[in-house]
């Protein structure tokens, strides 16, 4: 199973930005947990993130007919991008919406999520373990 892991703008920032809300852990440290997750349950990963919406489209894109699922947090632009949403439709690889902050009890916006149209599964509020949640869920939908 190969899995691409997409984050979306500030994810970099994690460790930074609104710990209190995002957690302490940095983004280095975001995939080293996933990339030892995928090691342990034998899931070959790859992550990407990017603060710029068009080059998230052309990863989701370059994913076509190389990967078994996608794992993404899209950020802001969940709430903003029909982008993102067609390139996932038009890809059609089983896709997991995560997000590390639960979006349903904060601001009015953060509960709309164009993504979510595409996706199997949406994560929300479980933290950096979302991410290993959303690896899990697709390994065991592909077995």
């Amino acid at each position: 199973m190969f899995i691409k892991v997409i984050n979306g703008p500030n994810l970099n920032m994690l460790g930074v930005r609104e710990p209190g809300i995002y957690g302490h852990t940095g983004y280095k440290e975001l995939v080293e947990l996933i990339e030892n997750h995928a090691r342990e349950k034998g899931i070959r990963v790859e992550c990407f993130q990017s603060n710029h919406e068009g080059d998230l489209v052309d990863e989701i894109q370059a994913c076509y007919g190389l990967v078994d699922g996608i794992v993404i947090n899209p950020g802001a632009y969940t709430h903003t991008s029909v982008a993102i949403l067609d390139a996932l439709k038009a890809v059609s690889i089983p896709a997991v919406e995560v997000h590390i902050s639960d979006v349903d009890s904060r601001e009015e916006f953060r509960k709309i999520s164009y993504v979510r149209a595409a996706c199997e599964k949406t994560i929300s509020g479980h933290g950096i373990n979302g991410y290993l949640e959303a690896m899990d869920f697709l390994s065991e939908a592909k077995e």
